[in-house]
């Protein structure tokens, strides 16, 4: 059976401190055109992942407005996990070999997953992503006339995916009534049939994740981890994996330290249970950090979704970093900016959308100039406040989860209004 996830109850109500009040009413309104439809979320974990996150907040808002909404994850062995995983990194440009049996893998599961879900209890059906992306071909293969209308959600940055894997996975993708993306640049010339929609995640501002933290409290997550609160910190928070370039943070790291000999460095990952790379990269990134007691790796427990350790890394960070090479988005860009921490991120994707150069952050293109920005917010600290307070308020007007609940209402409602 599919694994439905309940996601603990949340009431639109509670965010009228948050956003203005013409957004509020506006999804209110959208609601309305809704009631009485039924909307299902797949994807592929449940936990540890940028997905996984952004339906915890999604879900039970869409609940709390009478948009009855469900959630549920694939069932899938570990071997499809290494395909899956395999597929994600192809399709983000890496040329990693296929086989026949790979693919094999990957439809049988689609194929499995197909047979235990029964569209005909859901108006619109939302597909997450690259791993159950078959499951409609599957359903129309059974039956031409499958109930709803069905819309794949890629969160994956496909610009330069690898052709042999696209061209695989995209009739799949044209059975679809339409397809977001967060960047026009992600979507492929040659995806001919779904309606293109576009539209970029957003954070939840009221999780524990993203609330002001008591500072005794964050003091004392801090110690606990054998960290100096008295002393400079810069962090990463993301998933273990080549795209988010961690060895290059540690290399930034000692450039940094050979100038600022005080400062320390943080790595939070968290451990998907749909990512078996992570403990692989993980070790990786272990043995190029070496023996240094300046650089803290908080790994394994996150997973389990320890929210306050996560926010009080990120509350007690002078500098934060997201060196990534490939990035579909990036919450945790967007967590930090909230939070008005100077950010210096990797110029790719849909970091370009958060961090806007010298406005709310720095953009960088090499382990050097991630080095040399990180030292001069470190070294000016008037101009780390100023680029914070402007992320703060970029990120207010555009990417709380508020906003992204309302595109997916103007969505579904542009299918009710035959538009």
């Amino acid at each position: 059976m599919l694994n439905f996830v309940f996601p603990e109850r949340k009431l639109l109500s509670d965010y009228r401190g948050v956003i203005d009040d013409n957004a509020y009413s506006e999804i209110e309104q959208l609601a309305q055109g809704l009631i009485g439809k039924r909307i299902l979320h797949v994807n592929a974990t449940a936990t540890g992942g940028g997905v996984a996150e952004l339906l915890k907040a999604v879900v039970p808002l869409a609940n709390s407005i009478g948009v009855t909404s469900d959630w549920c994850v694939i069932n899938g062995s570990p071997g499809f996990f290494d395909v899956s995983k395999t597929m994600h990194n192809s399709l983000q440009g890496d040329p990693s070999p296929w086989t026949q049996s790979m693919w094999e893998t990957w439809f049988h599961c689609n194929e499995i997953n197909a047979k235990e879900l029964n569209p005909t209890e859901y108006d619109y059906i939302v597909i997450h992503d690259p791993q159950p992306a078959g499951i409609l071909m599957f359903l129309k293969q059974a039956s031409p006339q499958v109930h709803g209308k069905w819309i794949w959600r890629c969160h994956i940055d496909l610009t330069n995916a690898e052709d042999h894997v696209w061209d695989t996975i995209r009739p799949c993708i044209e059975l679809f009534d339409a397809a977001i993306f967060t960047l026009d640049e992600f979507v492929k010339n040659n995806l001919e049939h779904p309606k293109i929609h576009i539209s970029a995640p957003g954070i939840d501002p009221l999780s524990p994740k993203n609330l002001p933290l008591n500072s005794e409290q964050a003091r004392n997550i801090l110690i606990s981890n054998n960290i100096d609160p008295q002393r400079p910190i810069i962090s990463q928070i993301s998933r273990l994996d080549p795209w988010k370039d961690p060895l290059g943070v540690v290399d930034t790291y000692r450039l940094v330290k050979a100038q600022r000999p005080d400062v320390q460095l943080v790595l939070v990952s968290v451990m998907a249970p749909d990512d078996p790379e992570g403990w692989i990269y993980y070790e990786k990134t272990l043995r190029h950090a070496g023996e240094d007691p300046d650089i803290h790796f908080l790994t394994d427990r996150f997973s389990q979704g320890n929210e306050d350790v996560v926010n009080a890394i990120q509350a007690a960070s002078d500098v934060i970093i997201q060196k990534s090479i490939r990035e579909g988005f990036g919450l945790t860009v967007t967590e930090a900016l909230w939070k008005g921490k100077p950010v210096v991120a990797g110029n790719a994707g849909g970091i370009r959308l958060q961090v806007i150069n010298e406005e709310t952050g720095f953009l960088i293109n090499s382990t050097e100039e991630c080095a040399d920005r990180v030292l001069y917010l470190l070294e000016h600290k008037e101009e780390a406040t100023r680029l914070g307070e402007s992320a703060r308020e970029h990120v207010k007007n555009s990417f709380l989860v508020t906003r992204y609940l309302r595109d997916y209402l103007k969505l579904f409602n542009s299918f009710e209004n035959g538009r």
